[in-house]
C-alpha cells in the first residue's frame, strides 16, 4: 500500500548536539583550555540539532506530522539521534538515511555563564548528502519541501551549488513548493572560501520561500557590510549599518535572484518580510499555498519579537522558521503569518532547548489574541508605519497599505 504524501517535508542537516554543563567554571581564568588541564564540569545534556530535527520537531509539535529527511552514520550517535526522534514520534524517525560505514555529524556545545557560546563542529555524514539520496517519487504529493543549512553541509556547495540547485528543481519538478533555510559560513573553513553570490544566484530561481538571517545573507552578498555588523554587537540602534533601507536592497537583490518570498531573521530584533510585487511570479508557486492571493503581492512587514523571559535561543531561528511554514500550510495571511512565526519564536526560547517550549498551533493563536506585549525595535525604520492593531511595521512600499 503507498504511503499517503506528507503535507511537508524536511531535509538537509542533522546533527547530536552535546552540552556539558559549565556553571561554576571562571572561563576568564584561561583554565578551561589549558593544556594539560583537569576541569570538572556538570552532567552534558543531549539534543538533536540542525535544521531537520530543530525544524521538524516543532512543525510535529504545532500539529502537522512532517516527513524528516537527514542523513545519520550507522554508530552509537546516529542510533540515538534516531532515538530522540522515535520518542516525539515513532514515524518521524521513518525516513531519514542511514549509511553503512559513515559518522554522525556532532557538536560539542561550549555555553559558560555570561559568555558567547563556542561550537565544536564535526560534519560527518552532513557532508556526503547527496541529490540522490532524496526519494522524489515520496516527495510527490507533499505541499512544501523545506530545506536547511546548504553551508554545513560539502556537497551542497562545493561545486557552486550545482548539485543544491539540482535537487531542488527536481523537487519543484514535482509540483511541490521549495523554501530554504540558510546558515553562516564558517570563514576559516572552506564554506568561507565558497562564492555564495554565484551559489544564490545558480539556486534562487528554484526556490519559492528563502530564509535565511541577515548575518548570513549579508556575508554572502555584502561582505564589507557583514564586517561592520560583527562590530556592532546587536542588531539596530544610532548608527547601526542595519536600517530599513538596507533591509529593503537586500531583499530586493534576493527577490531579483529568482525567489518570490524573502524572510531575513533579525534576531531579536524580529522577522522582515518581503514578497515579489510580480504576481506572475507568486502564481507559478506550487503547493496550493495562496500565495497567488493579492494579499500576498508585494508585501513588506517586519514584525517584532514578542517580550518573554528567555532561557535559550538555540533553535529558536529553526522554531521561528516551523512557525511561519505552518502559517502558509494553515492559510494564513501574510500578517498573520509573520506573527504566527514570531509568536512560536517566543514560545522557543522559553525552553533551554529548541523544541520543548513549542506549544500546539492553537495555543500559540490563543497567545496572539491576548495582550501579548511585543519587544521594542531598535532598526531605524524611516517612513515606516506602526499598526497598533498588530504590531507591525509597514514600510512605504507595502503594497497591503495602499
Amino acid at each position: 500500500m503507498s504511503e499517503t504524501p506528507a503535507d511537508i517535508v524536511v531535509a538537509g542537516h542533522t546533527c547530536l548536539d552535546i552540552i556539558p554543563c559549565l556553571d561554576g567554571i571562571a572561563v576568564r581564568s584561561g583554565r578551561l583550555f589549558a593544556p594539560g588541564a583537569l576541569v570538572n564540569v556538570g552532567p552534558a545534556s543531549v539534543a538533536t540539532g540542525g535544521a531537520v530535527p530543530n525544524t521538524g520537531v516543532a512543525l510535529y509539535r504545532l500539529g502537522l506530522m512532517p516527513r524528516l529527511i537527514g542523513k545519520l552514520g550507522d554508530d552509537p550517535l546516529g542510533q540515538l539521534v534516531l532515538d530522540i526522534l522515535r520518542n516525539h514520534h515513532l514515524s518521524l524517525a521513518d525516513h531519514m538515511i542511514v549509511a553503512p560505514g559513515e559518522h554522525t555529524s556532532y557538536s560539542l556545545v561550549i555555553s559558560p555563564p555570561g559568555v558567547d557560546r563556542t561550537f565544536l563542529h564535526y560534519p560527518g555524514v552532513n557532508d556526503t548528502f547527496a541529490a540522490d539520496e532524496v526519494p522524489y517519487d515520496r516527495i510527490a504529493g507533499s505541499r512544501l519541501f523545506h530545506f536547511g543549512y546548504p553551508p554545513l553541509m560539502g556537497r551542497m556547495f562545493c561545486d557552486g551549488g550545482h548539485e543544491l540547485a539540482a535537487m531542488l528543481r527536481r523537487v519543484r519538478d514535482r509540483a511541490v513548493a521549495v523554501s530554504l533555510d540558510m546558515s553562516q559560513p564558517d570563514v576559516a573553513a572552506e564554506a568561507g572560501r565558497a562564492d555564495w553570490l554565484a551559489l544564490l544566484n545558480r539556486v534562487l530561481p528554484h526556490v519559492d520561500i528563502y530564509l535565511p538571517s541577515l548575518d548570513e545573507t549579508l556575508l554572502m552578498l555584502d561582505r564589507p557590510a557583514f564586517d561592520r555588523r560583527q562590530k556592532e554587537g546587536r542588531i539596530g540602534g544610532p548608527g547601526s549599518v542595519v536600517d530599513g533601507g538596507l533591509l529593503h536592497r537586500t531583499a530586493d537583490r534576493l527577490l531579483a535572484m529568482g525567489a518570490a518570498v524573502v524572510a531575513l531573521k533579525l534576531g531579536d530584533q524580529g522577522l522582515y518580510l518581503r514578497t515579489s510585487p510580480d504576481r506572475s511570479r507568486l502564481a507559478v508557486v506550487p503547493g496550493r499555498l495562496g500565495l497567488d492571493s493579492p494579499e500576498w503581492v508585494g508585501r513588506e512587514v517586519l514584525a517584532p519579537c514578542f517580550d518573554v523571559r528567555v532561557a535559550g535561543t538555540t533553535g529558536s531561528g529553526d522554531c521561528t522558521i516551523a512557525g511561519f511554514l505552518a502559517a502558509l500550510l494553515a492559510g494564513q495571511s501574510p500578517t498573520d503569518a509573520v506573527r504566527s512565526s514570531v509568536a512560536v519564536g517566543a514560545f522557543s526560547v522559553q525552553a533551554p532547548d529548541a523544541t520543548s517550549g513549542v506549544p500546539d498551533w492553537d495555543r500559540v493563536q490563543r497567545q496572539l489574541a491576548s495582550d501579548w506585549r511585543q519587544r521594542p525595535v531598535s532598526i531605524q525604520l524611516d517612513g515606516w508605519t506602526h499598526d497598533n492593531r498588530t504590531g507591525l511595521w509597514h514600510s512605504p512600499a507595502d503594497e497591503g497599505r495602499r
